[in-house]
């Protein structure tokens, strides 16, 4: 009997397209609890100091108004829980919204009015007075450099100072060496949508829906803040309109919203403004890079020292770590990788998509370039010559690794191998045209997860975790995964997410999902398969009664014999006859001794071409060639999707992304009006692939992940091509007309 064609590895389109494209996807706001009231946000229009006078006198007198809740009238909370990652102090700020009145960055809480309508709250908030005492403010990574303080790890998980061989001595004795320090701007999520949030009580138990990528965390903040048991608090979000990094944790919102809506006793609903965006929900924090770089005539790598300094808010401790591909990227002797944090007074940072490889990517793949240059080696040969066959920062081998595959495929789909290397030498008329290469990298990440599978009567199976649906597609891959595992077609199985009482999951971030949830759920369906294959072969009446396990195989809902494919049973039949609705299993997949044996490094190759007027020096990016190796690819069109978005953001970042602050430490560009994005129709020809080579090492299905991978390295792939377009090296981002005039 031929084996039926695996759900996995199928371009099938997303479960949840249809419902998304017609309005039946309901988000966190588009909830309408009875009796549903609205809160405002008044924010700080001074960066530091304190409120010394609050006067609500006039807001209170208005229309609808339910209450305006201050420092002083916010209903009790405590610190947010401190142990809230597996190790170290989480990157979040612990103090809870309104604590006090100390004002840290300009945009911050100040105040919540709560009426009956959100346009009469958004009336009285603007009729709520407040006076500071502002406070000399630190607005610069200069001026705040003397307060430095060395950074030691990342979430608890990464360490940031490495440090092997001697690169003082190499740098000394380099017949090749660069030295240059490159910079990215502070950078904001936007997605289209804000972050929200919907609160409701009854009783001592609250229900939240929130526009969450990771329910269990904000469940487990809100139960600490408001001292309930976790069971008690229940968050829901079966959609979110984006978060690239943002909504990963609670923020000021989430909680205001739970506070406002104990105050005034009745559901409150709090969705931030898109200007709000821009001081409450994260960012990716501003970055100085110092990469210095030794070689021998032929390109050997011998010294790389990458040292960083990136900034923090008062109330947080987030480090972006840049350096961490430093490490092991390449293979070379001698390595020194540091970052140091600076605490200025803006909001506070956060994840945001390839936090740490993105910016960092940016630096060391434009420092290659550079060394390649003056090396007078090709850039896509030099990247040759230094692979690392191993990880050099751990001494462990790949688990699996296809970079070189990678750079073979892109130089063949892009034509590198006709790249004249001499700057302004290529040309489309009159446009002067430049191309540029990067290497792509992200760690392999797998965290704890839990699922449970259900297998029912009607031959359909549900599975579930309390995963989120961003990404590649979670709600379409993870029953993939489950139909895979329980031999059922994918259009018979549903997947249940976004619901922190389902079984944990880790938070959707870190390109983890797939690689975290999908081996629990893996791990669920072979629990609940192996139920039905034990009620099978112990009943008589079955025609696979006495069979071995080993012998049976689950295909199209049925249990086949592997010896005799005439011998089947129906899972509806098996059920039916042990008088059952279903079976159901529930299990946890978490990394093993592989760890310890094995590092995990997702892997590309990022090649762009640039055009560009030299009269009138605006970059267009004509061309991107992306090669991947990701492990397994479970959906090509999904995969491709996430990638598509990836490199989008990357050329964004390259080209326009840039939150400016002013002399007083506002934002003076605090919506889409003046915060440049790109959006797909900008695109001209992407064209990405995969290498498709499972990594067994890493999970049962082989896939590492996807989200982060798009981005990295994009970045300096431009910074390349312009280089080789007009000559002139740009060293911090975004490259703007006027860096190149």
């Amino acid at each position: 009997m031929p084996e039926p064609r695996s759900p996995l590895g199928q371009p099938l389109d997303r479960a949840d397209g249809v419902a998304k494209v017609t309005g039946r996807a309901k988000y966190a706001a588009e909830f309408a609890p009875p009796d549903l009231a609205h809160a405002v946000v008044v924010t700080s229009t001074i960066t530091r100091g304190r409120v010394t006078a609050c006067d609500t006198a006039a807001a209170e007198k208005s229309p609808g108004v339910l209450a305006v809740i201050t420092p002083r009238t916010v209903p009790a909370m405590k610190a947010v829980p401190a142990d809230l990652l597996p190790k170290g102090r989480p990157p979040i700020e612990l103090r809870p919204p309104l604590a006090d009145e100390k004002v840290s960055h300009f945009g911050q809480a100040v105040a919540v009015v709560v009426a009956d309508t959100f346009e009469r709250a958004t009336a009285a908030a603007a009729r709520v007075r407040v006076t500071y005492q502002a406070d000399e403010p630190a607005l610069t990574l200069e001026e705040a450099e003397p307060t430095a303080f060395e950074a030691e790890t990342f979430v608890g998980r990464e360490d940031l100072k490495h440090r092997r061989g001697d690169v003082a001595r190499a740098l000394a004795g380099a017949a090749v060496k660069l030295e240059a320090v490159y910079r990215t701007p502070v950078e904001h999520h936007n997605p289209i949508e804000p972050a929200a949030t919907i609160a409701e009580w009854d009783g001592d138990s609250l229900t939240l829906h929130d526009s969450s990528r990771w329910v269990h965390a904000t469940r487990r903040v809100a139960a600490g803040v408001f001292g309930l048991s976790p069971e008690k608090v229940r968050v829901i979000c079966p959609f979110i309109g984006g978060a690239f990094g943002s909504k990963g944790f609670t923020w000021q919102q989430n909680l205001l919203a739970a506070a406002a809506a104990r105050h005034v006793k009745r559901p409150v609903k709090l969705v931030l403004t898109r200007q709000q965006m821009f001081t409450l929900a994260g960012r990716r924090p501003e970055t100085k890079q110092a990469v210095a770089l030794a070689a021998t005539k032929d390109g050997g790598l011998t010294a790389v020292r990458h040292a960083t300094m990136s900034e923090t808010s008062p109330l947080a401790d987030f480090v972006e770590p840049c350096g961490t591909l430093s490490k092991h990227l390449y293979s070379c002797p001698n390595v020194e990788v540091t970052h140091r944090v600076v605490r200025l007074n803006r909001s506070s940072p956060v994840f945001m998509r390839g936090p740490g490889e993105t910016p960092g990517s940016f630096a060391l793949e434009s420092a290659l370039d550079e060394l390649a240059v003056a090396a007078g080696i090709d850039p896509l040969v030099l990247r040759l010559k230094n692979h690392a066959d191993r990880d050099e920062e751990k001494d462990r081998p790949w688990s699996s690794k296809h970079l070189k595959e990678c750079y073979r495929r892109g130089d063949e789909r892009f034509g590198w191998a006709k790249r004249d290397p001499k700057p302004r030498s290529m040309r489309d008329g009159n446009l002067l045209v430049g191309w540029g290469m990067a290497t792509a990298a992200y760690p392999g990440i797998r965290m704890e997860a839990r699922a449970k599978v259900r297998v029912t009567a009607d031959g359909r199976a549900v599975a579930a975790s309390a995963a989120h649906e961003i990404g590649n597609g979670a709600y379409t891959v993870l029953a993939q995964i489950a139909a895979a595992a329980l031999g059922l077609p994918v259009d018979r199985v549903r997947f249940e997410l976004g619901d922190s009482d389902l079984p944990f999951a880790p938070a959707t971030g870190a390109s983890q999902t797939t690689a975290a949830v999908g081996s629990a759920v893996t791990a669920a369906a072979v629990e609940a398969m192996a139920k039905l294959v034990k009620l099978a072969t112990t009943d008589k009446a079955s025609p696979l009664f006495g069979i071995a396990v080993d012998q049976l195989a689950a295909r199209e809902g049925k249990l086949v014999s592997r010896a005799d494919g005439a011998k089947a049973d129906a899972f509806s039949d098996i059920l039916r006859r042990a008088k059952l609705k279903g079976v159901e299993a529930d299990a946890t997949a978490a990394p093993g001794e592989e760890k310890e044996k094995f590092s995990f490094l997702s892997t590309g190759a990022q090649f762009v071409e640039v055009k560009i007027d030299p009269d009138l020096p605006r970059v267009r990016v004509t061309r991107v060639v992306g090669v991947y190796d990701p492990g397994a690819v479970l959906n090509p069109k999904t995969a491709r999707s996430q990638m598509l978005g990836g490199i989008l953001m990357g050329l964004g970042a390259a080209l326009l992304e840039e939150t400016v602050y002013d002399g007083r430490g506002l934002v003076v560009n605090p919506d889409l009006a003046d915060y440049r994005l790109p959006v797909h129709a900008d695109t001209s020809d992407i064209d990405v692939s995969f290498v498709n080579e499972p990594d067994r090492h890493f999970n049962p299905v082989g896939a590492r992940g996807l989200g982060e991978l798009g981005i990295s390295g994009i970045g300096a792939a431009v910074a390349n091509a312009v280089f080789h377009a007009t000559g002139k090296r740009i060293r911090d981002l975004p490259i703007t007309p006027e860096k190149l005039l």
